[in-house]
């Protein structure tokens, strides 16, 4: 149990206490309620807390992983007592659902969608937090009137949003569930370092999103099924706990998949140092490397074996070949005709190391949730990054001050 001061709030299924002796850090323990109508329904499930804190604390440190700030810091499993703790935020009132397919309330509002319509781009919605008023959707002219957040922090929830889904799609999909919506929230860290930043906080349990496996709805395995109930009994409350145990241990397993591997096959002792370059471009991504110098145009038959020796080393990993050479190297193919695995080539000459990394960690994104979420981080950073030296390029140059003459 964590060492907990005040109560600093509580809702209707958490609360959430000041940890004594650290300002900057906060504990929230989940209850055992379950509600529905913004608290119309309420029930008592006997562990869904425990459920609750596990399936949270697991989707977090998966998010962590791929680089998506959270207020998550540990905690979650069976020994800490339904107890997380998190960097303390200030909460910003507003939840913010991203729509893959065509479902609850926005199917309602869309008629002219078949429900179960796979949509993208992604729909990204917000709610402001009103109980009182059915958590109305706002328009993100009006969270900016009303002073909730800044247009740059509106951007900045959409993007987390959307990544979040994806990178949570995607562990889903390898499991043959498809996640059709999810409901996040976001706070400003309250002190510390990075103080006033925005992140994801709260919470994302079984509560948070739709999921159905094998894409079909009356298989699904989350809180609608509560709301969905004509009577609540015992026997309906027992099935809703099964399926939250059985959430609980599917995403258990998310950033547990297949060990991906690059295996750097260096043309030459020339191009050793290139091949530093690019392993530190690959390491980036957190993958696990191996390295070997052969020598295409002097020793094919030797490249060939090689290659051999890693494809037959590697069986029980994902393995994709980084050919370190020049434009007009024959290793590339030597590498793909002796293994049957994927093959990037990386032309020395063009010095193209960060994109070489990027294809390497696309081929293992497949079976590999972390590197996916790793790789779509990337590529969103390198978009604004663009866009933000677009911007610098084109802003007006400043007024001359008054006086001034010009030649």
């Amino acid at each position: 149990m964590m060492n907990k001061g005040h109560e600093i709030a509580r809702g209707k299924t958490k609360v959430l206490y000041e940890l004594d002796g650290q300002p900057d850090m906060a504990v929230v323990m989940q209850g055992d309620a379950i509600t529905a109508g913004d608290g119309a329904r309420r029930d008592v499930i006997d562990g869904k807390g425990r459920l609750a804190a596990q399936t949270t604390s697991r989707v977090f440190r998966l998010l962590n992983l791929c680089g998506i700030p959270t207020h998550y810091h540990n905690g979650g499993e069976d020994d800490d007592n339904n107890e997380m703790l998190v960097r303390r935020c200030q909460m910003i009132p507003l939840e913010v659902v991203v729509r893959g397919v065509a479902a609850g309330s926005f199917a309602r509002r869309r008629p002219d969608l078949p429900r179960g319509a796979i949509m993208t781009p992604r729909v990204i919605e917000f709610f402001l937090k009103d109980d009182a008023n059915h958590d109305p959707l706002i328009a993100p002219a009006e969270i900016m009137a009303r002073r909730i957040a800044t247009a740059d922090e509106i951007a900045t929830m959409s993007e987390y949003a959307r990544l979040t889904y994806e990178i949570l799609a995607h562990a889903w999909g390898r499991r043959d569930v498809m996640l059709v919506d999810l409901k996040v929230e976001f706070g400003r860290l309250a002190s510390g370092e990075n103080k006033g930043t925005i992140v994801l906080a709260d919470v994302i349990d079984n509560d948070a999103w739709r999921i159905w496996p094998q894409g079909r709805e009356e298989l699904a395995l989350d809180k609608q099924n509560y709301r969905n109930l004509a009577s609540v009994t015992a026997d309906a409350l027992e099935k809703i706990k099964d399926d939250y145990e059985s959430v609980a241990l599917m995403v258990a397993s998310f950033p547990q998949l297949r060990q991906g591997v690059v295996a750097l096959v260096i043309d030459g002792p020339e191009y050793v140092e290139a091949a530093d370059v690019l392993g530190r471009a690959i390491g980036r991504y957190g993958l696990a490397m191996v390295r070997q110098v052969v020598s295409a145009g002097r020793m094919p038959e030797h490249a060939a074996i090689v290659a051999s020796s890693l494809d037959a080393n590697f069986k029980r990993a994902r393995l994709v070949f980084a050919a370190v050479t020049g434009a007009e190297s024959a290793l590339p193919s030597i590498l793909e005709h002796a293994t049957g695995q994927p093959v990037v080539r990386c032309d020395v000459t063009r010095a193209e190391y960060d994109a070489a990394a990027g294809r390497c960690a696309r081929v293992l994104a497949t079976d590999d949730t972390v590197t996916f979420g790793r790789v779509l981080l990337t590529d969103t950073q390198a978009r604004s990054q663009t866009m933000a030296a677009n911007l610098q390029l084109n802003q007006p140059p400043p007024a001359a001050a008054s006086g001034s003459a010009f030649a």
